[in-house]
């Protein structure tokens, strides 16, 4: 169970990490011509970020939000 707050906030993280690995592996894509070393790393985290987005959706389809007690 997870406050609305939380859920919210994985939310907007998972698309953070998508978009932005997905940004870094273009400008990875870019950068190869000229510098190949750069490139591969800049390829690799936004690899890894775009990794940890899909995680964090996985992570969300499994939280529930708790029921608020109010009356």
């Amino acid at each position: 169970m997870a406050s609305k707050s939380t859920l919210m906030w994985i939310q907007r993280l998972v698309w953070i990490c998508i978009y932005g690995g997905l940004l870094a592996i273009v400008l990875g894509l870019f950068l190869a011509a000229a510098e190949p070393e750069q490139a591969a790393g800049i390829q690799s985290v936004g690899g890894v970020f775009v990794a940890i987005g899909v995680l964090l959706i996985y992570v969300r389809s499994r939280l529930n939000e708790t029921p608020s007690n109010r009356n």
